[in-house]
């Protein structure tokens, strides 16, 4: 991840429901979540008003964003 990027990451939210922010998404699937599951174990995300149908389909993009070729 470029600097620019990790500073975008850090300002932009990846639940809205429980205030994460897109970094804390990032840096669990840098740490070996690999399914929406995983990185609302780590993150906490899912567990708010919505039940995760906000931040599930960024998850899961990311997800298919990181995965090595």
């Amino acid at each position: 991840m470029q600097p620019d990027e990790k500073i975008m990451a850090r300002l932009k939210p990846g639940c809205i429901c429980k205030g994460i922010k897109l970094i804390r998404l990032l840096e669990a699937i840098d740490q070996g979540a690999d399914n929406f599951e995983a990185v609302a174990k780590i993150t906490g995300i899912g567990e708010g008003d919505c039940g995760g149908k906000r931040c599930r389909a960024k998850v899961e993009e990311l997800l298919a964003d990181r995965k090595p070729v």
